[in-house]
């Protein structure tokens, strides 16, 4: 059994989600190729807040959002050729008994226990608030407008109460602390049956790296249960908590997978998730989410009684031109407009070449796109087709010949099977997608050399044509089945040429010999800038374009010669009434009154302050805080907390004056 990560139900999918349903995809077809039973089994994780709000907002059910969001995210993703075997959703009667059946399980060995916590409260939403409902500065790098779980700054992860100026994201409002019990699990106590897994499942080098991080730092017990409301499934025996939505979301593949055996006699459930048996369990997931399936999730499943996974694969994140995906660059694509305007094989293709094993970023760079493709796809592979296939139309009434004209050369590409088919195999799909270029390549020289449009003029050779041209067309055969886990639509036109009815893995190593093809279609159009910049233009946000800074945050010597820095002198410093940690600075910027926050309340006294001569940026855009307006930022440096040290003007200088 093989899955991807469930995509979320709220929103579309996009070029980043692509990466890892194509990449499980290949892997899962390869596997079917081989001659393997493999089930592909994805869903619609469909629970959360998130879904609860997004449905709030557009006035209907969260059931209707979810299916209206799942059933297109699905033909989104059939668009690029994914083919799951089933495709269900976390909210099914399957998902609620095996998560319930998983809860009592844990429960009843110990593994479950309640307290007492604190917790952020919306008033005036009356709701508890999630961790990334919750929005303040981040404790340690002071970066503001980070959610409650993490900084996406530095990295620190905290809870929603150590951020400072904590407000919730609904209402915009300062949450209140309330207390409320729930349920946690003892994800310490597995720790060494967790070790004993990692060697057993042969992860990664990348994934087993931050393992021994975690282990080194503790585990933590895991905080299964929310507040009601919420949409997901209530906790058994009682009347407003719900399991959290990331207990329940990975229960999501064995219920797909219960779902589908419901309907297929021939696969046992249990044969595949209960201790025992020889079955294997693959979960292909993003680099972000290995935390959760590498150590909450294998535990939970060995504390419930089931059996863990086999292997888990982590991929890492997609760039774009080298830069985080951007709605102002028009680099935020949608799966759906990529579709729309250049043919998903190619995408595939691309990331395929780009692919391996490990956890490392790939990079979609537009312009290597383009040349990739042209000069792969349509310039090497393709082309070994359109310059043999019309010769045998023509001349032999499409009558491939009985004998090859170079058995010698059609043998290397029979052997090459065992080497990329284990690269698919260990997942480096750019090493196989190598090897087959470099066949491709000699495919190519072979024609070349052979010349039969030159041939065929010649009457003491046009015989021989027919041999050369069956000789190119088994050769390009070959290829294209050892890619059809990568372009799977473009080998189904290439096996129609053909009139084959199925390729296995093995047909690559006998060619077709003295059989009728169909006549040569075109297979594949080169790709165009225009078609790029068309769709990249069609995904660029409007309100934003154009581009002045990139996202990257780098700036030139003219950016930075923009900022205002002047000397300030503090007039006046008060504490903020219901801030921890901020003053209000009065600055005089020579003649000019400005009011400033800074969160330099643990390191400085109002009476320390108050006269003293700062470094202040005069030019910053006012921002409003729920204090008040904050006209300026004086400059300061350290870690943070009490290490806050001020940049102070010499004495001798005066309020105004700028600093070069």
């Amino acid at each position: 059994m093989v899955s991807s990560a469930l995509p979320y139900a709220n929103g579309y999918m996009h070029m980043g989600h692509l990466v890892e349903y194509i990449q499980t995809d290949i892997w899962a077809r390869f596997q079917k190729q081989r001659g393997h039973l493999c089930t592909f089994v994805c869903a619609a994780d469909a629970h959360g807040t998130p879904i609860m709000i997004k449905a709030r907002q557009e006035n209907i059910s969260p059931e209707e959002l979810v299916t209206r969001v799942a059933a297109e995210q699905h033909e989104d993703l059939k668009a690029f050729g994914v083919a799951f075997d089933n495709f269900h959703t976390t909210h099914s009667e399957e998902n609620r008994q095996l998560t319930c059946r998983m809860f009592e399980a844990l429960r009843d060995a110990g593994h479950i226990y309640t307290k007492t916590i604190e917790q952020a409260f919306d008033e005036q939403e009356k709701m508890f608030l999630p961790d990334r409902f919750v929005k303040g500065t981040c404790p340690r790098c002071r970066t503001e407008d980070q959610y409650g779980d993490a900084c996406e700054n530095c990295g620190a992860t905290y809870t929603p109460n150590d951020l400072i100026d904590p407000v919730s994201v609904l209402s915009e409002t300062k949450p209140v602390w309330k207390e409320s019990e729930h349920y946690f699990f003892r994800l310490g106590a597995f720790e060494q049956r967790l070790r004993d897994w990692m060697k057993s499942a042969e992860l990664h080098q990348n994934i087993t790296s931050k393992l021994e991080e975690w282990f080194e730092a503790g585990l933590q017990d895991w905080d299964i249960s929310r507040d009601a409301p919420y949409f997901g499934f209530k906790i058994p025996g009682t009347e407003d908590k719900y399991f959290y939505v990331w207990l329940d979301a990975p229960v999501g593949y064995l219920a797909s997978f219960l779902h589908y055996c419901n309907q297929h006699e021939e696969l046992d459930f249990d044969e595949y998730w209960m201790p025992g048996h020889d079955t294997e369990a693959y979960h292909f997931i993003g680099k972000d989410i290995v935390y959760f399936h590498t150590l909450f999730w294998p535990a939970v499943l060995e504390g419930s009684g089931f059996r863990t996974p086999t292997s888990v694969f982590a991929h890492g994140f997609l760039t774009v031109n080298g830069k985080k995906m951007s709605k102002s660059r028009g680099t935020f694509i949608k799966a759906r407009t990529f579709a729309n305007n250049l043919d998903p094989s190619c995408l595939r293709y691309y990331y395929a070449a780009k692919l391996g094993p490990g956890m490392d970023d790939i990079d979609l760079n537009f312009d290597d796109f383009v040349a990739r493709v042209n000069s792969d796809l349509v310039g090497k592979l393709v082309n070994i087709a359109s310059r043999c296939a019309g010769f045998i139309s023509k001349g032999f009434a499409g009558e491939l010949a009985v004998e090859l004209d170079d058995p010698d050369l059609f043998a290397e590409f029979a052997a090459a099977s065992d080497e990329i088919a284990a690269h698919f195999e260990r997942r480096e799909f750019s090493k196989a997608i190598r090897t087959v270029m470099s066949l491709a390549d000699k495919a190519n020289r072979y024609i070349d050399d052979k010349k039969p449009w030159v041939m065929v003029k010649n009457a003491d050779q046009a015989a021989d044509v027919q041999a050369v041209c069956t000789q190119g067309l088994n050769m390009f055969r070959a290829l294209m089945v050892y890619l059809m886990p990568v372009i799977p639509a473009l080998a189904e036109k290439s096996r129609e040429l053909f009139g084959e009815q199925a390729w296995t893995w093995s047909s690559a190593s006998t060619p077709l010999l003295g059989q009728k093809i169909s006549r040569f279609k075109p297979l594949l159009s080169r790709v165009e800038s225009e078609q790029v910049e068309k769709m990249i233009e069609q995904s660029r946000a409007p309100e934003t374009a154009p581009v002045t800074v990139p996202d990257s945050g780098e700036i030139t010597i003219d950016d930075f010669t923009k900022v205002d820095l002047r000397v300030a002198r503090i007039e006046k410093a008060e504490p903020v009434e219901g801030a921890d940690k901020l003053l209000q600075l009065t600055l005089d910027l020579g003649g000019e009154s400005r009011i400033v926050f800074a969160g330099i309340k643990a390191a400085y006294s109002t009476e320390e302050l108050e006269g003293r001569l700062v470094v202040a940026v005069a030019n910053l855009k006012p921002r409003k805080m729920r204090f008040g307006t904050s006209q300026g930022m004086v400059l300061a440096a350290g870690p943070g907390g009490e290490d806050i040290f001020l940049l102070s003007a010499d004495s001798g200088a005066k309020p105004g004056m700028r600093i070069k």
